[in-house]
């Protein structure tokens, strides 16, 4: 999630949780306390589960099988609806890019609503298809990907930290406008709290990592580590990105130009730039957006193949595609709902529902991930002798326990500035679209298991061991 994670989110907020002001990167910090700690939760499990499917497997074997459908059902829709934005906030920064090279005809081009719809929906289906060819296409697609996000993210580090809100102030000055009044904060306690947890969504993309789970090389080393180097890495690289913006642009601007646009930090940045570097960031921007589509895409098909393998949701989405191996159906219905969830952000004029969405999902899944530390070793044990992240049963215990508290906090927040606040109609918000499409999914779970049952399946029985490789 490092592209909208740190080049709209932050900054986005302002316009979501009006008032929260400089206080940006304290609610990052409280983020990413229970973000770490559901990391390790997800590291020790995958350590002893390298599945592909992760928080079904997980769950289904530490709790037991409805448990790991609804924690992976949440992730998935969560996930799915977060590919949608995605790609439905990749044309503001196109735009960018050609508004910072002078091409006003195609920067107004690129603000249309219809061109903006089809261009997200050229490149989800774009990755789609690198999907298809399996891991090896995904991965030669990430990694150059990311080399590219992370130089033009230093790029935009190095120009936050090198000029200053007065120098900010001139170059408006310069151009005829000017810096609106410092408005007053409001109260810590009333803001913070739904702001970490609007931002704890920028920290959920390491989940995918144990999606694939037999598909990575040693994976029961592999999994924890790169999800360890995931949350460190991307963590510091988020506080330094957000803290280099807000340094120069001072955050009462920020909030007043989100409530008119799509803000991004390259665009806020590009000014104080000369051309061909402003081109550079925002072009880095746009690439860190795009290396978001293929891992979620990954991780979110993984899970419907897993599903159906075990028999709890149709059969026809463990199909396997002869030429690529890979669960083409799962990929295909997957990508099916992120189309939804475009089209979604695009009839609404706002794609921050798509985000209230994801929080509430990713939410209640890292709970169950937590509790299936908790369970395993009850329900499983032979499993839970496998665990190589923190082996100590006392650490495992204290990291679990501590991760449900705060994770439990973050939802009953973000449920509570959901519910409270002011919205057209009652699907704007997040949390009975979401309550409906769970109760949708677990219909679908029932259906499924009864005609398991009746085809003599033992869904306890399935459940009691790890998948086949």
């Amino acid at each position: 999630m490092v592209g909208a994670g740190i080049n709209i989110v932050p900054f986005a907020l302002q316009r979501t949780v009006p008032g929260v002001g400089d206080w940006v990167l304290v609610a990052y910090a409280l983020a990413a306390v229970p973000a770490v700690l559901a990391a390790l939760c997800y590291a020790m499990l995958g350590s002893a589960m390298p599945r592909a499917g992760g928080s079904y497997v997980y769950a289904s074997r530490a709790i037991g099988p409805y448990a790991g459908f609804l924690a992976s059902f949440s992730q998935w829709f969560g996930l799915c609806i977060a590919i949608g934005v995605v790609s439905y906030v990749i044309p503001p920064f196109l735009r960018d890019i050609a508004a910072a090279a002078q091409w006003t005809t195609v920067a107004a081009a690129l603000d249309q609503r219809p061109l903006r719809l089809a261009l997200a929906l050229a490149f989800l289906w774009t990755f789609v298809f690198v999907n298809l060819r399996g891991v090896r296409a995904v991965a030669n697609t990430l990694l150059p990907l990311m080399l590219i996000m992370f130089v033009c993210g230093g790029l935009v580090i190095v120009t936050g930290f090198s000029h200053s809100p007065a120098e900010y102030a001139e170059l408006l000055a310069s151009q005829q406008r000017t810096l609106p009044p410092e408005p007053a904060r409001a109260s810590f306690w009333l803001v913070v709290p739904p702001a970490a947890a609007i931002l704890f969504s920028s920290f959920i993309g390491f989940d995918a990592i144990a999606q694939a789970g037999g598909e990575a090389k040693n994976p029961s080393r592999s999994i924890p580590l790169a999800i360890g180097l995931t949350i460190a890495i991307v963590g510091a690289f988020y506080f330094l990105f957000t803290a280099a913006v807000y340094h120069t642009v001072p955050w009462w601007h920020v909030a007043a130009e989100s409530r008119v646009r799509d803000v991004t930090a390259p665009g806020l940045l590009s000014p104080l730039t000369s051309p061909i570097v402003a081109i550079i960031m925002v072009s880095g921007a746009a690439v860190s957006l795009i290396n978001d589509l293929p891992g979620m895409l990954l991780g979110v098909s993984r899970l419907c193949f897993a599903w159906a393998e075990d028999g709890v949701f149709p059969q026809g989405l463990a199909a396997v595609h002869r030429r690529y191996g890979t669960p083409h159906v799962a990929l295909f219905v997957s990508a099916v709902l992120a189309t939804i969830g475009i089209f979604g952000g695009h009839f609404a004029g706002d794609f921050f529902l798509g985000v209230d969405i994801l929080v509430t999902a990713m939410l209640v899944n890292f709970i169950i991930m937590a509790l299936s530390v908790l369970r395993l070793p009850s329900r499983n044990p032979s499993l839970a002798q496998a665990m190589r992240v923190l082996p100590s049963r006392t650490l495992q215990v204290v990291v679990a326990g501590t991760a449900i508290v705060l994770l439990s906090i973050l939802l009953v927040v973000h449920t509570w500035r959901d519910l409270h606040t002011e919205v057209a109609v009652w699907y704007a918000r997040s949390t009975p679209v979401w309550i409906i499409v769970m109760v949708i999914g677990s219909a679908i779970y029932w259906r499924e298991t009864r005609a398991l049952a009746r085809r003599g399946g033992d869904l306890k029985a399935i459940t009691a061991v790890l998948p086949p490789e």
